[in-house]
């Protein structure tokens, strides 16, 4: 069974709409979750998690996804930001958020971005070194080293001033401790680093922060803490781009559609009239009375009536 074109142009049409509209409630009707001062909390500290909408949402409600639940959240609302104060461990979690409007409760923003609160200070600090030193020259490659005699699963490190951190499991060493090696690559200028232990059970607790371990860099710098996870610039542009083709054949059907529709509909309302004529005349031809108004008219349709009356 074949497919007319409109009925193919209208699926096409409804595809890439439907991708824009998906795209739409999950981009920008999506609030933003954030952690001020930083999602690394000390325990018995505090933090303010904030929310924010583009599209005028301006009340919240917030909820834990993981972990142990929290509740002083149940049944909670919010204006832009909630504090958390003092912090527990049951705090550390994944968190998101929901607008709504104050008039309209039953029309909700898509959930927030998820935000991970971690919580520190729950176990004996780990060290923190660094190979060959905590100072080298410019392009010298440096490895820092998280150890502890805690069994720790994971190791964590920061850098001072970074949101994220790099994370690498822990191995046991000959020494008898639990240990974690972080190559930076060539070094390139002077930074300050910690890192944190945790457990696969409860991979946001974390041990309190190592020493402080500043790495000193001789020579000229340059750029770069490694970040594998963070989308590069290339992505940034390819994903750009597919919206921007994506927009513009959406805009081209809309444009082409209604003249094509216009077209066919103008086709069929010219051909009307021809089909009726044509259909009085041979209903004529058909008659003995209209044979001389069909010779007149259509000589192949007047050889057929003579014939057949010569036949008769």
């Amino acid at each position: 069974m074949s497919m007319s074109p409109t009925v193919i142009i209208l699926a096409c049409l409804g595809f890439f709409l439907d991708q824009s509209v998906w795209a739409h409630v999950g981009g920008q009707d999506k609030p933003f979750c954030s952690a001020w001062p930083s999602a690394v909390v000390p325990q018995g500290g505090h933090v303010t998690l904030r929310c924010h909408c583009r599209r005028g949402f301006n009340i919240f409600t917030l909820y834990k996804k993981d972990g142990v639940p929290v509740p002083e959240l149940y049944n909670r609302i919010f204006w832009n930001s909630f504090l958390i104060s003092p912090v527990t461990p049951a705090h550390a979690g994944t968190y998101r958020c929901r607008g709504f409007h104050p008039h309209s409760p039953t029309e909700w923003s898509a959930p927030s971005n998820p935000l991970v609160i971690m919580v520190t200070g729950l176990y004996e600090k780990p060290s923190l070194t660094a190979r060959p030193g905590p100072t080298v020259r410019a392009g010298e490659n440096v490895t820092l080293s998280c150890s502890s005699q805690s069994s720790f699963d994971i190791y964590h490190l920061s850098r001072e001033g970074e949101a994220h951190e790099l994370r690498l499991p822990a191995v046991p060493s000959i020494n008898g401790t639990f240990q974690a090696d972080f190559p930076l690559g060539p070094a390139t200028h002077g930074e300050t680093y910690r890192c944190f232990g945790s457990f696969h059970g409860s991979p946001y607790e974390w041990s309190d922060p190592s020493d402080p371990l500043p790495v000193s860099v001789t020579g000229n710098p340059s750029s770069s803490w490694p970040s594998p996870t963070e989308p590069s610039f290339k992505t940034g542009i390819a994903r750009h781009l597919h919206a921007v083709i994506r927009y513009s054949v959406a805009i081209i059907l809309f444009t082409i559609l209604p003249f094509f529709l216009l077209h066919r509909w103008c086709s069929k309302k010219k051909s009307k009239p021809h089909e009726a004529e044509a259909r009085e005349l041979r209903a004529l031809c058909g008659s003995r009375m209209g044979a001389r108004r069909c010779c007149c008219n259509e000589p192949r349709a007047c050889g057929t009536q003579n014939s057949e009356q010569g036949g008769l």
